[in-house]
């Protein structure tokens, strides 16, 4: 409990932070929206059956390039007057502060995804997914929790690399491979108004494992995170 006391703690002051200024909110959503509009121009609107074969992987390329963008605001907002330091230094344990900032930037991204999905399908012409509008909506909290969790370990160990927003995707994309592929699989049977069937009940079960143990290790390696 105080865990998660601390947690919200954090992810509170992160979000009133960027809320204030929306420079993350701002650069992610403009940037998914220019990528979205870009990529619907290349895209021939009279094959519809290759755009749903495609818009599972077309939205969450997306989703992972503004990722980027507010992961790399996560610790760095953080560099201010050492505010980092003062941060690790204080009562507040690590696996809070690196939860807090997940979360944080969980809530900040699903604010950028979530407007981009009717966007995505008004601008393609995707209609089916609305009925089955809260199975994709549970596949994008998934995915993107898997994401900002990784996000966050390694927003920390680059905070003070010169060249951390060249660094962060280098290391984080490699590990993201699982939840990602698994994302675009569902995405794509959602968007094109099927059910899951057991082939596609293996991409969840694999997000969802991916969510619990990159969650537990960041937990348990939070420390040594913070002091490297």
């Amino acid at each position: 409990m105080r865990l998660i006391q601390q947690a919200w703690t954090v992810a509170a002051k992160d979000l009133r932070s960027e809320l204030r200024t929306k420079e993350s909110l701002n650069a992610a959503g403009g940037f998914a929206l220019v990528i979205l509009v870009l990529f619907s121009f290349v895209t021939d609107p009279g094959e519809t059956e290759t755009l749903y074969a495609l818009s599972g992987g077309l939205l969450w390329l997306v989703f992972a390039f503004a990722g980027v963008l507010i992961l790399n605001r996560s610790f760095a907002r953080e560099q201010a007057n050492d505010c980092l330091d003062a941060l690790i230094a204080s009562p507040l344990s690590p696996a809070a502060l690196i939860l807090g900032k997940s979360a944080a930037s969980f809530v900040l991204l699903l604010i950028v995804e979530l407007p981009c999905l009717p966007i995505f399908g008004g601008l393609y012409g995707l209609s089916q997914w609305s009925s089955h509008w809260l199975g994709l909506v549970g596949v994008v909290l998934l995915g993107t929790w898997g994401m900002t969790v990784i996000g966050a370990v390694f927003s920390a160990l680059t905070v003070n690399l010169r060249l951390r927003e060249l660094m962060l995707p280098m290391l984080v994309y490699p590990l993201l491979i699982p939840v990602l592929m698994s994302a675009m699989r569902l995405s794509t049977v959602f968007i094109s108004g099927k059910d899951l069937e057991a082939d596609d009940a293996i991409w969840l079960r694999l997000m969802i494992a991916f969510d619990i143990i990159f969650t537990a290790l960041a937990l348990a390696l939070a420390e040594d995170v913070l002091v490297s």
